[in-house]
């Protein structure tokens, strides 16, 4: 393994070629995310042909649009310019075209739900106005910045609980989509309370999908609900562009310290996103600030970090792949015991005990890797959340769940070699494990299986050479 820590890296069908994916999945990153706010079907479909052309176990996430708030296009599709002090109205009437003089944006009702001196902000923060009245179905603003507005740029309210569907009927055919289309993930934006989460679930029910749900956390509500989020997906993703602006943005370290903690205590994945490399969008080396970011992120354990525009648009997004993967790699081989979060991973739970001694012995005993054969991925997870420093081969049924795991830390997921028995699937894998030389007779491993076969649960801990276990298998 290059690293333990997962990169995902966003991909635009403008930039998609088979051999630039491939350049991308030499250079470190594990996930291909597709961002549907800039994506045709038409291009995420060729998105996803060319990346199950260069491997399968690359997995694929897509992203929904949400309950967002965007403008509409400008007049003549040119910026319009606003200017500090200055007057603007913003009207919610997604059919009419932006201009100097108001601002028009796809949610009707924004007039009736927004109270005097509140702040809009727009285009992830960089533009703010404060509501000085309104007239009719108008907001009458104060430009509190000087820039130059977009087409279909984000609207952010700070603090305003705006009432809008979860799932939208474009976001309803993208899931679709995705289920036709062996997509791995729904990134799903602005999840709120759990009740988000259960309308997607309920669309990919329609279709009997096997797709797991990230939700994705950037906005206070999120934050506040974010128990009760946790029981209902596979993962978060701590999206912190927006988040940076629904929450003042010196409690973000802080968020993103907690958010990871929690996840970790669950046993579920966590990414952590935006701006991480933004520089390396136009330029070949990042910010000592942007580096020290990367390491931080991983300090703190999440399993994944993301990249957006540095790979989607960038100028050097291979470099910024491989600038991630260095990070990653100094950073887990620096890592120091005393500076990690106590976190009390087991909780009666029979599976975490195992998996915890399992990392334990490997602090002590010299074991090259931990081996469990995995039908769900769930063993897998919990190894992942002890972060070991040695790599966990999970040895998986079908490829989607070794997909599932890409996003795990430190589990490289290889798909389990056939066979008519538990026991002859394990020594092809194994055997197959010998001949990519990632481990050989002598070398001890760390075992977590069943006595009851595929699917029987975790139930025991062998820590064995390979060659051992070769013949135990063998004589029965």
């Amino acid at each position: 393994m290059k690293k333990h820590t997962k990169i995902v890296a966003t991909i635009s069908d403008i930039r998609c070629e088979i051999d630039f994916i491939r350049q991308l999945y030499e250079a470190g990153m594990n996930v291909v995310r597709i961002n549907t706010a800039h994506a045709s079907y038409e291009g995420i479909a060729r998105i996803v042909k060319n990346v199950r052309e260069v491997s399968q176990r690359i997995a694929i996430l897509i992203d929904t649009k949400g309950p967002e708030i965007r403008t509409t296009h400008c007049i003549d599709n040119l910026s319009i310019e606003l200017k500090a002090g200055s007057t603007i109205r913003i009207v919610g009437d997604p059919t009419k075209e932006t201009d100097n003089e108001t601002i028009y944006v796809s949610y009707q009702k924004i007039a009736e739900e927004i109270s005097l001196q509140s702040h809009i902000l727009f285009d992830d923060g960089e533009i703010a106005v404060i509501v000085d009245s309104k007239d009719n179905n108008a907001l009458i603003c104060t430009v509190l910045n000087s820039g130059k507005l977009g087409s279909r740029k984000s609207v952010n309210i700070p603090g305003v609980r705006i009432d809008l569907p979860s799932v939208t009927d474009r976001d309803k055919g993208f899931i679709k989509f995705a289920t036709e289309n062996d997509i791995d993930f729904i990134a799903h934006s602005f999840v709120r309370c759990a009740n988000d989460v259960r309308e997607v679930q309920q669309e990919l029910d329609k279709y009997n999908s096997p797709i797991k749900i990230i939700a994705k956390i950037e906005n206070q509500e999120g934050l506040n609900n974010i128990e009760e989020i946790l029981e209902h997906v596979y993962g978060i993703m701590i999206a912190r562009g927006d988040l940076g602006i629904e929450v003042p943005q010196e409690k973000i370290p802080l968020i993103q310290r907690q958010l990871i903690r929690k996840c970790v205590e669950s046993k579920k994945p966590v990414i952590v996103a935006t701006q991480m490399l933004h520089t390396m969008i136009q330029h070949p080396r990042p910010t000592r600030a942007e580096v020290t970011d990367v390491a931080n992120a991983i300090y703190y354990r999440t399993d994944a970090i993301m990249l957006s525009g540095e790979t989607a648009t960038g100028d050097y997004p291979v470099e910024s792949v491989e600038t991630m993967t260095r990070i990653a790699r100094e950073v887990e081989s620096a890592k120091e015991i005393q500076n990690d979060i106590p976190i009390d991973l087991i909780k009666n739970d029979v599976r975490a005990y195992l998996a915890d001694a399992a990392v334990k012995a490997t602090k002590g005993i010299p074991i090259k890797a931990v081996l469990t054969d995995s039908l769900t991925g769930r063993t897998a997870r919990y190894l992942s959340a002890f972060r070991g420093a040695i790599p966990v081969f999970a040895l998986c049924y079908n490829k989607r769940v070794g997909r599932e795991l890409a996003l795990s830390y430190g589990v490289s997921p290889r798909l389990t070699e056939s066979g008519s028995s538990k026991s002859q699937i394990l020594y092809n894998s194994i055997e197959k494990l010998k001949s990519e030389n990632l481990l050989q007779n002598d070398h001890l491993i760390a075992y977590l299986g069943s006595s009851f076969g595929i699917g029987g649960g975790t139930t025991y801990l062998e820590i064995i050479t390979v060659e051992g276990f070769l013949e135990k298998i063998e004589h029965y």
